[in-house]
């Protein structure tokens, strides 16, 4: 009986403890930042860095919350605009100029795509709108309408209860978070902020379906906050609030979902013949905690990095990322409002393998 009992135990202990041991398995991954990217203009600032993303040519744009808020009033309504600004700069920090300066539907920033054809996008969680420029940055389509009020319901508007008819569909948002296209270019939008929904357009911004609740249930939201898709069509969702990443088809059907990632922020997915899935679980708990996994698309982890600060190297609320390349980030950071590139040397990981397992 003792005997039994002492197997039993030993089985609880090794039961609730595998989770650690897995945690710990997970390799850091050396990286290097390069300090002072961005060559600013003496008269112009970076504010909070919502977004970050380059196009083929190198060339980094940069959505951030900076400048000054105008109150406009028209003939039966008050307006606001221009509280954020849209920035483009060369492969190498260089300031090119700006795009869209005193846009009307430049309110909060979120975030900033470049899609495979050089055009920018950018989603506006003030303003409810997506808005795409072509690469000479002028206006070519807007999703989405901005409130005809100066408040912005996305912030005055206490959040919706599980069940409260949060997943509205429609070609109107409430709080956009993101934006992602498929290889026929169908528009993917993370309506995420308040409405807990995907929703999809074809590629003349015709409203074609939505998917998604608020709730815990596979294909229900908490905050979708970052959407990718990958070569084969694979949608992947940062269900920030339920600390999980979705997987979807382009119907949006649920395929997979993975955890112990923390709660992912942003995504993104490298370019090539093999790619690779970075997700940021930056200050969720506290701000010297901000991890960034480097995974395959099955969820694998390969390896993680990064800690909350001020310094080089560390990170202040990382909002987008930008991975074309296998081992080469940019990250937009809110608290510390810069951009960061990163580079990554996972050769020198394989290295660590290799003396720890010489220890052993």
């Amino acid at each position: 009986m003792r005997r039994f009992w002492q197997l039993f135990l030993l089985a609880v202990v090794v039961l609730f403890t595998r989770p650690l041991f897995a945690q710990s398995a997970v390799p850091e991954i050396p990286y290097d930042s390069a300090p002072n990217l961005l060559k600013m203009p003496d008269d112009i600032y970076l504010g909070e860095v919502l977004g970050v993303s380059t196009n083929s040519k190198g060339h980094i744009f940069v959505y951030t919350r900076t400048g000054s808020a105008n109150v406009t009033t028209g003939t039966n309504r008050v307006f606001v605009r221009s509280s954020s600004r849209l920035f483009e700069f060369d492969q190498n920090g260089k300031y090119l100029g700006e795009i869209g300066q005193g846009l009307y539907g430049f309110v909060q920033a979120h975030a900033v795509r470049v899609d495979p054809q050089d055009n920018v996008w950018v989603v506006d969680e003030g303003s409810n709108m997506v808005i795409k420029f072509d690469p000479e940055g002028h206006v070519l389509m807007t999703l989405g309408r901005k409130p005809e009020a100066l408040d912005n319901p996305a912030r005055t508007e206490p959040p919706p209860a599980p069940g409260s008819g949060a997943g509205v569909p429609g070609d109107n948002f409430n709080g956009p978070s993101d934006v992602a296209w498929d290889a026929a270019g169908d528009i993917f939008v993370a309506d995420g902020s308040r409405n807990s929904r995907i929703a999809k357009f074809d590629k003349n911004g015709v409203f074609i379906k939505s998917w998604g609740t608020r709730g815990t249930a596979p294909g229900q939201f908490n905050v979708p906050h970052s959407i990718i898709v990958d070569a084969k069509e694979n949608i992947y969702v940062a269900d920030r609030g339920n600390k999980r990443i979705q997987v979807f088809d382009t119907d949006g059907n649920p395929k997979a979902q993975y955890t112990n990632i923390g709660s992912p922020w942003e995504l993104c997915i490298t370019s090539g013949p093999h790619q690779y899935l970075y997700s940021s679980d930056s200050n969720t708990n506290d701000f010297d905690s901000a991890t960034i996994y480097k995974m395959e698309l099955d969820g694998t982890v390969l390896g993680k990095f990064g800690a909350g600060g001020k310094q080089v190297k560390e990170f202040g609320t990382i909002h987008q990322m930008d991975c074309r390349k296998d081992n080469e980030l940019y990250v937009g950071e809110i608290t510390n409002w810069r951009v960061q590139k990163l580079t990554l040397h996972p050769e020198k990981t394989e290295t660590i393998r290799s003396s720890a397992k010489a220890i052993k």
